[in-house]
């Protein structure tokens, strides 16, 4: 059977606090980890009403000390946000915490727009898109036993390492929804994710470029990849089409470039007037997510594994709540992970 993952991007809904959604994302991976998912990953997105997570090795961590079992890493971090040595110190340090499980996930996007991206390199020196290959490199060296080594031009050496005394390391993959990851990936011998819950558009060709140019590395002699997916379950199929509609809302807001705002909750976006243009929207996305009860929703999620030819499928839960619901559990997204696992 298809091994299942969740990918997480702590969603705010109306009414609810950051501490709010940051308890129910938590709690979501204690869940995750009590039924028998391989790994769960928080992503990075900032300055969104509806998305609390924006520092994944801060989540990483709390996450860390409520699990036992799980992996746990970025899905992902966003690379040219970041000094590559300060993302190497963080997972070496979250590696030695939770030895063993540490995932590091790196995107090559900004994960926002252009005015949060100079924010996040006000800071000091930062990586840009054009070094990422390198700075891939220089994290897998940095958090090696043996470091990284600058080289001087005076002929003298400095070794560097993440950590002092590492006895393992994050394990590297790499994401995204183009050609250019897929080859990258290939080129460097690492795992690869394709970010189907995103784009879904050039899945096939990403794949066999990955598969088919593959140079083996030590640590992965073969290529190894896996999917996400956006997923909703319900006990039927109504609930789950309900649960899924603010989702659905705030990706045509987002393609149509319409101002953000927090997550809608079931009954708001049930009230909500849907203009021809997001309804547009809508329906295509709705055509690429696994919707419907936990049965209907574990089988098409196995079918689509077979067919690409992977062993694991990583779940975006993206049920929304409805307004009873307690604002610091994660109501629908628990309720998806537990049908989804009950009948895999």
């Amino acid at each position: 059977m298809t091994a299942l993952s969740v990918l997480d991007l702590v969603p705010v809904r109306t009414g609810q606090t950051s501490a709010e959604a940051i308890a129910a994302s938590l709690s979501l991976a204690e869940q995750a980890d009590r039924l028998g998912y391989r790994r769960f990953w928080f992503a990075e997105h900032h300055n969104m009403p509806a998305v609390a997570s924006t520092t994944p090795p801060v989540l990483i961590a709390a996450a860390a000390m409520r699990t036992s079992r799980i992996r746990l890493g970025s899905g992902g971090v966003m690379l040219p946000n970041h000094a590559p040595l300060i993302v190497a110190e963080q997972f070496a340090a979250l590696e030695a915490m939770a030895p063993g499980r540490i995932d590091l996930g790196l995107g090559r996007a900004p994960g926002s727009d252009p005015v949060i991206t100079q924010l996040l390199r006000g800071s000091g020196t930062t990586s840009d898109v054009e070094q990422f290959p390198r700075h891939v490199q220089d994290i897998g060296a940095l958090t090696s036993d043996e470091g990284a080594t600058v080289r001087f031009t005076s002929g003298g050496e400095y070794t560097v390492r993440a950590t002092p005394a590492a006895t393992g390391a994050p394990e590297i993959w790499l994401l995204g929804s183009s050609d250019y990851s897929a080859q990258l990936a290939a080129s460097h011998g690492l795992p690869y994710v394709f970010a189907n819950h995103f784009s879904g558009q050039g899945l096939e060709r990403a794949l066999d470029l990955y598969r088919s140019s593959y140079r083996p590395s030590e640590e992965h002699p073969e290529p190894r990849t896996f999917l996400t997916v956006n997923a909703v379950a319900a006990p039927t199929q109504e609930e789950a089409e309900a649960r899924a509609l603010p989702q659905l809302r705030m990706m045509a807001r987002l393609r149509l470039n319409k101002p953000l705002i927090a997550l809608e909750t079931v009954e708001e976006a049930q009230a909500a007037t849907i203009e021809s243009a997001e309804q547009q929207v809508i329906e295509a996305a709705r055509s690429r997510w696994f919707v419907g009860t936990g049965a209907s929703v574990a089988a098409e999620v196995q079918e689509f594994a077979t067919t690409h030819g992977v062993d694991e499928v990583m779940l975006s839960p993206v049920a929304g709540a409805y307004e009873a619901e307690p604002r610091d559990a994660a109501g629908g997204r628990a309720l998806t992970l537990e049908l989804i696992a009950g009948a895999s």
